[in-house]
């Protein structure tokens, strides 16, 4: 198999597994341990720290972007894409400049990830309603962040060290 068709094909299946990962998510409200409405863990999170540590910045992003594009249409909510591509291209910026940190781990980067996507989400909504309002939901997100990042930074340090994707065919 060429190389392009490889990632290619490397990134479909990213973009699959992604995709699968936020629909899963949807169906367990985390509002049972944080009351805060659409609050979300962000598993497909792990797909871009996998895809920014084992592949390259940009198929990272074209993974991101498929995502958040395919889980608008199969949604069927498209303003959902402007909070969601907002808060993900924001969080794969962060993450991308996290990861030259020194002595910085997977958790750091993944909380950071975490905080990142929750204030892209926010500037969103603020561009959306015109309004400084939703500035007031930020800094209870950016507590869970903390939460929701740790777990996805702990989910990511197995998968990034212990899952290679195969250069063969």
């Amino acid at each position: 198999m060429s190389g392009s068709l490889q990632r290619l094909t490397r990134s479909a299946v990213l973009t699959a597994l992604a995709l699968a990962l936020s629909v899963a998510e949807g169906l367990v409200p985390l509002t049972i341990l944080f009351p805060l409405p659409g609050l979300r863990l962000g598993l497909a999170n792990l797909v871009t720290v996998y895809a920014l540590c084992r592949l390259s910045g940009r198929e990272a992003l074209l993974i991101l972007v498929a995502r958040c594009l395919l889980g608008s249409l199969l949604g069927g909510n498209l303003m959902a894409l402007a909070f969601s591509l907002t808060g993900g291209l924001l969080a794969l910026a962060v993450m991308a400049l996290a990861l030259h940190l020194p002595g910085l781990s997977l958790f750091g980067v993944s909380i950071a990830g975490a905080a990142a996507h929750n204030t892209g989400q926010i500037l969103a909504a603020m561009a959306v309603l015109g309004t400084r309002a939703p500035l007031v939901y930020l800094p209870p997100l950016l507590l869970c962040s903390l939460v929701t990042g740790a777990v996805t930074g702990g989910a990511s340090i197995l998968l990034v060290h212990r899952v290679p994707f195969s250069s063969r065919a």
